[in-house]
C-alpha cells in the first residue's frame, strides 16, 4: 500500500475523489494492482468485525474468482441507467486516463452510495450497498483511505504501483480528495487530519498531501 488516510472516532459520512487510471499489459498470472477509495469501519484492518466498503480500479492477474469486485454478490445494489457497473472494464485512453467517485451514507435512506463519472462535477449514482448488510457502518465510518495497492503471491516480486513510476509529476495521482457529508456534498480534507503510510517505502511511496491532492506509485519488485 502506499496510502493517506484520515480517521475519527466520531466518524465520516463518506469520502471522493478523482483517480488517475493506467494499463499494464505485463501484470502476470498472481499479480494485482489497482487504486482505490476505502471507507471502513475500524482503525485496524485486520479486525475480525471489519465493515469496508471500496472502489477504484484493478488490473487483476488473479485469473478465476474476483470476489465481490463484480455482481455475484448481494451486497451490491445497481440502479437503472447506472454510467458503470462493477467490474465493468475501463477504457485507459493511450494508457491513461481518470476517473471520479465518491461514496457516501445518504441522509435520504441510510444507505452507502457509489457515484462515479469522468467529471468531478457530474457525479452520477452507480447503486448502493443497503445499510442492513452491515454490523458496524450502520451510523457512519471511522476511517477513510486514499490510495494505491498491489498483491501477489508469497516470495514473488511485487508488481508496479500507480504507473510505475516514483510519486512526482510524472506518475499516477490521486485529485480532488475530499470528504462528502451526507447530502453527497464534498469538502476539503484537512492535511493535518491525515496520516500518510507505505508498507515497503523501497517499491512505493506517497509525496506530501497539497491543495487536496498527492502523487503515489512505485516500479514494485519487493519480495517481503
Amino acid at each position: 500500500h502506499a496510502i493517506y488516510r484520515a480517521t475519527s472516532e466520531s466518524g465520516y459520512s463518506g469520502g471522493m475523489a478523482t483517480l488517475d487510471v493506467y494499463s499494464f499489459p505485463n501484470i502476470k498470472n498472481g499479480e494485482s494492482t489497482g487504486a482505490v477509495l476505502w471507507v471502513s469501519s475500524e482503525h485496524d484492518e485486520d479486525s475480525t468485525d471489519l465493515n469496508c466498503i471500496e472502489a477504484g480500479w484493478e488490473l487483476d492477474g488473479f485469473h478465476g474468482s474476483t470476489g465481490c469486485f463484480n455482481l455475484e454478490c448481494d451486497a451490491f445494489v445497481p440502479v437503472k441507467d447506472a454510467p458503470i457497473t462493477p467490474g465493468d472494464t475501463l477504457e485507459s485512453g493511450e494508457g491513461h486516463n481518470k476517473i471520479s467517485i465518491k461514496i457516501f451514507k445518504s441522509k435520504v435512506d441510510g444507505d452507502w452510495w457509489l457515484h462515479f463519472g469522468y467529471d468531478i462535477n457530474n457525479l452520477k449514482p452507480v447503486g448502493f450497498w443497503p445499510n442492513s448488510q452491515f454490523t458496524r457502518l450502520k451510523d457512519h465510518a471511522k476511517r477513510i483511505t486514499w490510495g494505491g495497492y498491489v498483491s501477489c503471491y508469497s516470495g514473488n516480486p511485487s508488481p508496479p504501483m500507480g504507473n510505475g513510476q516514483w510519486p512526482g509529476k510524472n506518475s499516477a495521482r490521486f485529485q480532488n480528495v475530499q470528504f462528502v457529508d451526507t447530502s453527497g456534498t464534498g469538502y476539503a480534507v484537512p492535511a493535518w487530519s491525515l496520516s500518510v503510510y507505505s508498507s515497503n517505502k523501497k517499491c512505493y511511496q506517497a509525496s506530501p498531501f497539497v491543495d487536496s491532492m498527492f502523487y503515489y506509485g512505485g516500479p514494485g519488485g519487493c519480495t517481503n
